[in-house]
């Protein structure tokens, strides 16, 4: 991966934004906006569903919406080549800019992109079909998606200790009343799926995306059940190695460096927590057969995915420069890896707002930790991730992604619960409101 963490090391732009090209731009940054140019700046904010936000051109002039206030928001564009270019491809040219500092936000960044989310309609049809022959996906075919996990999850662990919890879960948290802290959000989050899938000791248990081990250490420390965890990142996988031997769990946990598609053996359950997003809707159909023969006659599992509401590519953006190969499934599309493998669905939870409030703590200690990781990789970065962490708490909180916990079983199997209760343990009851 050059394209986000080459800065430090030579110097150059990570994205792809020539010296020449921004200097450029700010020399015709001298002029004043054209009669044309203001006129685009009215275009784009009406395209965006005219939310109330502020086009401020670079040389001082502004464009809003009529009848909406006083913007509390304000989009600065320091270059007529930045309006040009977000014109043209406001999805994709928007990162690139923001993380450049070609666009600076006036106010605070999740509600600009909050706002500008819930004034828009669903983008479907002709541009949606365009933007992706312009910015297609990465294919997660089996020689793919190695270069596509690394690219994201091998940056480096000291990175990721800088902003995620002691134990390094990157997934939505659960938080049993809102005001409890990160740390404990996470363990609870653990113990939510391990209710769920009713974990007794000595049964087996593989883990399809591990990634830094926690969940597989969890299952195996506090439910006595044996692990076989796979995963592609190669520093994660030597973290959660390092963990198990230092916890002596080793003989009870096993990590695999490998594909899911490499999942070998018989288990009691198949568990999967945030790695559906990573699979790729052509392949859905492969993960339901691995989990149709590793699980026994009364196997049960659990997939836990980032999903959407309507059928959609992920920003181009966050796939190319943050996310690579990655799609965010509706929970119908979902089926498609239950399904054809005869795989009946016990129950389904939607943790939309959980996944708002992690990415809340995130975000806050990412903040805290710009200085840090600026020594790392460089300014440019620094913006890009807070963008990318900002975008996902915004789409988060006004709805444009959920998060889906889906748990099945064999068809026809009746070894079930008769009501919900075994799910929470005392003092753990869900929220009540999404206010409480």
């Amino acid at each position: 991966m050059r394209d986000m963490r080459s800065s430090k090391r030579d110097g150059g732009n990570p994205l792809a934004m020539s010296s020449r090209a921004f200097a450029s731009g700010r020399s015709a940054a001298r002029r004043p906006a054209s009669a044309l140019e203001r006129w685009l700046l009215g275009e784009m904010l009406r395209s965006l569903g005219n939310p109330s936000v502020a086009l401020v051109a670079w040389d001082g002039q502004s464009v809003t919406c009529q009848g909406g206030g006083q913007p509390q928001i304000r989009l600065h564009l320091r270059d007529p080549g930045a309006l040009f270019r977000l014109a043209l491809d406001p999805e994709f040219q928007f990162g690139e800019l923001y993380s450049c500092g070609r666009v600076e936000v006036e106010g605070d960044l999740v509600a600009l992109i909050a706002s500008i989310q819930a004034a828009q309609r669903i983008q479907r049809g002709t541009r949606s079909r365009l933007m992706s022959r312009i910015h297609p996906p990465r294919s997660n075919l089996l020689t793919k998606s190695p270069g596509n996990i690394h690219h994201h999850y091998d940056i480096g662990n000291d990175f990721y200790r800088l902003w995620l919890d002691q134990q390094l879960l990157y997934t939505c948290a659960y938080f049993p009343t809102p005001s409890i802290g990160l740390e404990q959000a996470q363990v609870d989050k653990m113990d939510h799926v391990c209710r769920k899938l009713r974990l007794q000791p000595g049964e087996s248990v593989v883990e399809a995306g591990c990634g830094w081990g926690a969940l597989a250490l969890h299952m195996a420390r506090a439910y006595g059940v044996r692990v076989r965890a796979y995963n592609l990142s190669r520093e994660q996988i030597a973290y959660a190695r390092q963990r198990a031997r230092s916890e002596g769990l080793d003989s009870r946990v096993e990590f695999v460096e490998a594909d899911y598609r490499a999942i070998e053996g018989q288990y009691d359950v198949f568990v999967s927590v945030g790695m559906l997003e990573h699979v790729g809707r052509r392949h859905y159909r492969d993960l339901g057969a691995v989990i149709d023969r590793c699980i026994g006659k009364q196997g049960r599992g659990l997939l836990h995915s980032i999903g959407a509401d309507y059928s959609a590519p992920l920003n181009p953006w966050i796939e190319h420069r943050i996310f690579p190969g990655a799609y965010p499934p509706t929970l119908g599309e979902m089926m498609e890896v239950l399904e054809p493998a005869g795989l009946s669905v016990l129950d389904v939870e939607n943790l939309r707002l959980h996944y708002a409030k992690t990415l809340e703590h995130w975000l806050a200690r990412y903040e805290a930790a710009t200085d840090r990781v600026e020594a790392m990789f460089g300014r440019v970065f620094v913006r890009a991730w807070r963008l990318y962490l900002a975008g996902s708490l915004a789409a988060f909180r006004c709805g444009k992604l959920q998060l889906f916990q889906v748990l099945f079983q064999r068809h026809g199997d009746s070894h079930i619960p008769w009501t919900r209760a075994y799910l929470y343990a005392a003092g753990d009851e869900p929220w009540k409101t999404a206010t409480s």
